[in-house]
């Protein structure tokens, strides 16, 4: 009689106790890593915001989100510079009203993120990012885009890359190019970003010659990382490198 009364009372309280909600399912977490350092002035901040927004809501995006496994992505906005600032929490993107809202979050929220470069810290945040949420992706992914590959406090960038490498994170890079580049002739910045930045399995490089088309270049780049595409020619490094 004790026994059974004790069975009880365990399932009855098993019953109440609070449920864990389980992890969401989807085909992508996609952190968007952007500059937003002191050598981007709050016209570009606005230009990379109504970039990706254009780009979020693009028929042609929401085409590749529609197609994918689950028919579904998760995305954050993240600005980058001395520290990192989450602009738009993780949102899970399904259709054409879930990406405007996300876009709208996007363009109204002011800046947070200000200070010289600290990339390494800016990728290991983003890595933080994908594995503290409650979300599965089959793929993660950090789309980091800025205008330079210098770094000037916090790790190592290639270290933190090798650190989030490692950790089956793929980082895809988006150079944005200045006219007075001094290497611009010979892909200065697109082959520092090939050579320190990115990295993972089928990791590439879509450039913006500049800011006209930027947007444009988003737009590209999202549909490759949605669909699992790389680009012809591809500028990736090897697992680890």
């Amino acid at each position: 009689m004790i026994r059974r009364m004790t069975c009880a009372c365990a399932l009855a309280a098993a019953a109440l106790a609070p449920v864990a909600a389980a992890a969401q399912d989807t085909d992508l977490e996609l952190v968007l890593l952007a500059d937003a350092s002191g050598s981007i002035d709050s016209s570009e901040i606005a230009l990379q915001r109504e970039g990706y927004a254009q780009a979020i809501t693009d028929p042609e995006v929401l085409a590749a989100i529609a197609g994918t496994a689950y028919g579904s992505i998760a995305v954050t906005y993240v600005e980058w510079a001395a520290s990192t600032a989450q602009v738009v929490d993780w949102t899970v993107v399904d259709g054409p009203e879930s990406a405007e809202a996300f876009a709208a979050a996007l363009v109204d929220t002011p800046r947070r993120a200000y200070g010289r470069n600290a990339i390494g810290g800016a990728l290991l945040d983003a890595l933080r990012l994908i594995e503290t949420n409650d979300i599965e992706g089959w793929r993660r992914v950090i789309d980091f885009s800025g205008d330079s590959a210098n770094s000037y406090s916090g790790p190592p960038v290639t270290e933190a890359r090798d650190r989030v490498v490692a950790a089956g994170v793929t980082i895809n890079g988006l150079p944005i190019l200045r006219p007075d580049d001094p290497g611009r002739a010979q892909g200065g910045l697109e082959a520092l970003y090939e050579e320190r930045i990115i990295g993972g399995m089928g990791a590439f490089v879509v450039t913006a010659a500049d800011r006209d088309s930027f947007a444009e270049a988003v737009r590209r780049k999202l549909i490759l990382e949605i669909s699992g595409e790389m680009p012809d020619p591809v500028a990736a490094l090897p697992p680890g490198r």
